[in-house]
């Protein structure tokens, strides 16, 4: 037999048993299949899922443009499964090979499924939103975190247990480890309780002006696990442990639904009682009148006198305005106190301030 004769059969032999007994004629075709498929994944996302978009944001429900958005990607990892399949259909594999490839396949779809589970919650929040009187907006985001990452834990599960790896004695070790770390992390777990109850009771929501005495005074900027991060009026970040709002009394500016005004306007004793009464008056006069004041029954408005103190007559002024708005606020304190001025002055009174007089007696 010649040279070129034992190379042909050789070359026959290789071709016929390929790779781990698999013809080099049918991994070829597997790989056009394969890739066929990988072609009709770019039309599928090109021109299905595209019109898809397109005829759903036509309609006025979020759901459904939400659901398409979120699961572009799932879609178009469907036809990379499918080929997948049905490429290693046409393999003739024996032992150990077969069970590699059923491995694989399995673990492909199982990917696919929890895949579309994990983008499919995105969508579902939008209809959780009716429950919106009961749970807060960043608690609802909580939730819908908590739930993908709990979807990805199972699906990584799935995927380890087709591979033979069983998670039970995995968790059974991390438990150990867990309390170790459990006991380290302490102030960690300390922080998501209190931002739970945080949430839950709706003390504040992201934009939210609060007030936390000695931590923090601005504006919620997120509120996360451990932490929740404001941005202060010098336009500064600070990140404040959730336990912080917990422990503490936290006001809430934002939901103010009016702002007080509570002064002492200090009068000079030769201050006469027709001239108290007077100003008294007309200064609630001017309240009562004006329209950036409310002056309803339910609402305190009180001018009276407070007390005699060491250099002055005191009056005491509590009242209310009808905006909550902190500009706002300033500038009706502005006017008031202009107000305040003018009627003291037509009264031909005056203001006190601190001072000591000293009596000399003569002999």
């Amino acid at each position: 037999m010649s040279a070129l004769e034992k190379f042909t059969d050789l070359f026959l032999d290789v071709w016929k048993n390929g790779i781990s007994g698999v013809n080099i004629s049918e991994i070829l075709i597997a790989i056009t299949i394969f890739f066929f498929f990988l072609f009709l994944r770019g039309i599928f996302a090109k021109f299905v899922v595209k019109r898809l978009e397109k005829f759903v944001s036509k309609s006025t429900n979020k759901f459904d443009n939400t659901l398409v958005n979120s699961m572009e990607g799932p879609a178009k990892f469907f036809p990379i499964v499918l080929g997948f399949f049905i490429a290693t259909t046409y393999l003739t594999v024996d032992g150990e090979g077969v069970l590699f490839i059923d491995k694989l396949n399995r673990s492909l779809i199982t990917i696919l499924i929890f895949w579309t589970f994990h983008q499919a919650i995105g969508p579902l929040s939008v209809l959780i939103k009716s429950v919106g009187d009961l749970l807060s907006k960043d608690l609802i985001d909580w939730i819908i975190k908590a739930i993908k990452i709990l979807i990805l834990i199972l699906g990584l599960a799935a995927v380890l247990e087709i591979w033979g790896i069983k998670i039970g004695p995995v968790i059974a070790g991390l438990g150990l480890f867990g309390v170790a770390v459990a006991l380290g992390a302490q102030d960690l777990f300390k922080n998501l309780i209190s931002g739970i109850l945080v949430l839950v009771e709706r003390r504040f929501q992201v934009g939210d002006w609060i007030y936390v005495e000695d931590v923090i005074e601005g504006t919620v900027e997120s509120i996360g696990f451990r932490s929740t991060v404001i941005r202060r009026f010098d336009k500064s970040l600070a990140t404040i442990p959730n336990f912080q709002f917990a422990e503490n009394a936290v006001i809430n500016n934002t939901q103010i639904t009016n702002r007080r005004i509570s002064w002492v306007i200090g009068l000079e004793y030769r201050t006469t009682s027709e001239q108290l009464n007077n100003i008294k008056k007309e200064i609630l006069n001017y309240i009562k009148t004006d329209k950036d004041f409310k002056t309803s029954d339910d609402v305190l408005l009180s001018v009276k006198i407070d007390q005699f103190a060491a250099s002055s007559i005191d009056i005491k002024l509590i009242c209310f305005t009808k905006t909550s708005h902190y500009k706002e606020w300033l500038n009706v304190k502005d006017k008031l106190a202009i107000e305040i001025k003018n009627i003291v002055e037509r009264n031909k009174a005056s203001f006190a301030f601190p001072s000591t007089s000293i009596y000399v007696e003569k002999n």
